[in-house]
């Protein structure tokens, strides 16, 4: 018999919550875990100023008193308002190959969104875009990243079955870093920058890039992204959180900031050296022990760069503002010996964006999805 339980979101709870991924998946080879302090305050109404705006309730499935799945459920009144929807979205979802399971949790997140009055289930997504999202569906034997989900085929087996259908498609490449610009690549950038007056800016100062561009960054990313699939905009409380949380980890050599003649943000990209095999080995707990295996991955070298974030303000989009990111990061990822580099999701439509990879060696290695029904 399957007992499904609605867990209160203390610490402790959260903890074993988001535990239960890493159990699932402690044998495979490709899957890669959160760090776990992260989805604990990402969960957390106490520190996640998403709840704020959102509602969000987390259920977890035993069985012989044993925990065989989880799921959250989400509601982000911003984007139902925005898309004239009444969506519940689910995350954190994760479950072992059996329909009994699977079943019992959809309807204890679709019984609580329809006590809610959502009239249906979208997923997998979070709060915001800064939360993973998207099933893999494609690629399961490559290696995950950090900022991306992985789960097993027959996640998206349980779905059909289910009756769910195909909402949205993320495309993800790995990138060969070449040792040289390609010539094309850096006359387009070279053109783009003397047309348009642009001036790319770089950092050592941590505090230097929080004043002058800290909150017009994500402002940046709420204009660039605002059509996106799904989008949820960020509010000046999660703006601040996110500022804290990013600009403590990175390296500012792999960030590049793009400005007009006027010093006004017009584009950023953002890149982090791995942190795959760190994680792995710490599995995703910072104690007792497993800090030091991520603060050797922030100082040390990795062989894979993730690009973690790229917005370019609406009026310079198609305009070949990207191959100014890139021709300035690519000898960076150099210095610090990146032999590839991982995309990270991008919708599958965004052929603009996709575009660009043609002047590298690459190829893609994973498909994501979202899938919707009807509550």
């Amino acid at each position: 018999m399957i007992e499904v339980k609605a867990i209160e979101p203390t610490r402790g709870n959260l903890r074993d919550f988001v535990a239960f991924g890493n159990s699932l998946y402690k044998d495979n080879a490709c899957y890669v875990p959160p760090l776990m302090m992260d989805d604990i305050n990402t969960l957390s109404p106490k520190k996640n100023p998403a709840f704020d705006h959102c509602q969000a309730q987390c259920f977890m499935a035993y069985r012989d008193g044993q925990p065989v799945g989880r799921i959250a459920g989400i509601i982000n009144p911003i984007v139902n308002g925005r898309t004239g929807s009444a969506d519940l979205r689910f995350g954190f979802v994760d479950f072992i190959d059996d329909a009994e399971v699977v079943d019992a949790l959809f309807k204890a997140v679709s019984d609580w969104g329809r006590s809610k009055g959502m009239t249906s289930i979208v997923g997998p997504m979070g709060f915001s875009d800064m939360d993973h999202e998207g099933m893999l569906t494609f690629g399961y034997d490559e290696m995950g990243t950090m900022a991306t989900i992985y789960n097993h085929p027959y996640y998206v087996d349980h779905m059909e079955r289910m009756g769910f259908k195909k909402d949205a498609g993320w495309v993800e490449y790995y990138i060969k870093v070449p040792e040289q610009i390609p010539e094309k690549y850096q006359r387009i950038a070279d053109i783009v920058k003397r047309r348009e007056n642009l001036k790319i800016k770089k950092y050592s100062s941590r505090k230097k890039i929080k004043e002058e561009y800290g909150v017009a960054l994500f402002e940046l990313i709420n204009r660039a992204y605002d059509k996106l699939y799904g989008y949820s905009p960020l509010t000046p409380r999660q703006i601040d959180y996110y500022i804290d949380m990013y600009l403590s980890i990175i390296n500012l050599d792999l960030v590049t900031v793009v400005t007009d003649a006027d010093d006004k943000l017009i584009a950023i990209g953002i890149s982090i050296q791995s942190f795959t095999e760190a994680l792995r080995k710490s599995g995703g707990k910072l104690f007792p022990f497993g800090w030091r295996h991520l603060l050797k991955a922030l100082r040390g070298k990795a062989d894979a760069v993730d690009l973690l974030l790229v917005a370019v303000a609406p009026e310079y989009q198609n305009k070949g503002v990207n191959a100014l990111l890139f021709t300035d990061l690519i000898p960076y990822y150099n210095k610090y010996g990146f032999k590839h580099a991982e995309t990270n999701l991008e919708l599958e439509d965004n052929t603009a964006v996709q575009s660009q990879w043609s002047y590298f060696d690459h190829r893609l290695h994973r498909r994501r999805a979202t899938f919707r029904k009807p509550l």
